[in-house]
C-alpha cells in the first residue's frame, strides 16, 4: 500500500535538486547538489532499482525463509553479497534480515550514483531510511508522527560525512511490522543495513518511556553506531557523536 510521504515536502531545501523514482514498492526521494545534477540520473536510479528487485526475486526461489523470518537466518551457500550482508547484520541485531532492505536499496543506489557521476552532495531517502554523502553540515530532522517533538529535533551531520546510513523505525507510523511503541527510533551508522536493522531492533524493545534509557546503551556497546535517538510522546533520549538541533 502506498503511503504519501508528506514529510518530504516539509524538508525541501534550495541546497539540493530533488527527484523521485518509483518501482513497485520502492519509492526513492533523491537530492543532489544543483551543480552535480544531470537529467540522466533518474534513469540510472530506475535501472538499478529494477536490477536489485530482480536479484531479490531470484533469491526468493532459493531461500524463501529469508523473506519471512523475524529472526536471524543463515544464507544459502550461493547467496550474493547483498543477502550474506543482511544475514550477517541480523545476527548482530537479532531481527530478520529483511529489516534492512530499505537501507540496502538506498545505499546501493547511492553508491551507483556516486560511481557514475561526479556528485558533490547526495541524499537518498527510501521509506524513512537514508543514505547520505555531504560536504557541509546537514540537519536531519526526526519525523515522529503525532509526537509533539516530530520534526522539532534533529541531528547535525558534520561536514565531510560520506556514505552514512541514517535510518528510522516507528511503532506508530507507517506499515512496517514493529513490536514496539516508540514514535521514532533513529540510528546513524556507516553501514546503512546495520542502521536500518538496529532501528527496527531498538524500536521493538520500546514499550514505555522507561525503556528509552536502557536501549540507548546499545550505542556504547557498538563502535559501528554513530548516533541513536529515541522519541516516545514528549520524551526523547539521545546518545551520539553528532550534536542535536533543537532550534525548530
Amino acid at each position: 500500500m502506498y503511503q504519501q510521504r508528506t514529510y518530504r515536502t516539509r524538508t525541501i531545501s534550495d541546497r539540493f535538486r530533488f527527484f523521485t523514482v518509483q518501482y513497485l514498492e520502492t519509492d526513492l526521494w533523491i537530492g543532489v547538489d544543483k551543480e552535480s545534477y544531470t537529467v540522466t540520473m533518474p534513469e540510472v536510479v530506475y535501472k538499478q532499482a529494477v536490477k536489485l528487485r530482480q536479484e531479490f526475486n531470484d533469491y526468493y526461489r532459493t531461500d524463501p525463509d529469508f523473506f519471512t523470518s523475524l529472526k536471524p537466518v543463515i544464507p544459502v551457500k550461493a547467496a550474493s553479497n547483498y543477502f550474506s550482508r543482511m544475514c550477517k547484520a541480523s545476527l548482530q541485531t537479532g531481527v530478520g534480515p529483511m529489516a534492512g532492505i530499505a537501507g540496502l536499496f538506498a545505499e546501493e543506489i547511492g553508491k551507483q550514483l556516486l560511481e557514475k557521476f561526479s556528485i558533490g552532495e547526495l541524499v537518498i531517502e527510501n521509506g524513512g531510511d537514508c543514505f547520505i554523502s555531504v560536504q557541509e553540515p546537514l540537519v536531519v530532522h526526526i519525523f515522529a508522527g503525532e509526537s509533539p517533538l516530530s520534526e522539532k529535533v534533529g541531528i547535525i551531520i558534520q561536514k565531510g560525512s560520506s556514505s552514512l546510513g541514517i535510518c528510522t523505525s516507528s511503532g506508530r507510523v507507517g506499515f512496517s511490522k514493529s513490536f514496539g511503541k516508540a514514535d521514532a527510533v533513529m540510528v546513524v551508522s556507516p553501514d546503512t543495513v546495520l542502521a536500518d536493522q538496529y532501528a527496527t531492533a531498538i524500536c521493538n524493545q520500546i514499550q514505555s518511556r522507561e525503556d528509552i534509557e536502557k536501549e540507548l546503551d546499545i550505542f556504547k556497546q557498538n563502535d559501528e553506531l554513530y548516533a541513536v535517538a529515541i522519541i516516545m510522546g514528549d520524551k526523547i533520549g539521545y546518545r551520539g557523536d553528532f550534536e542535536m538541533d533543537l532550534s525548530s
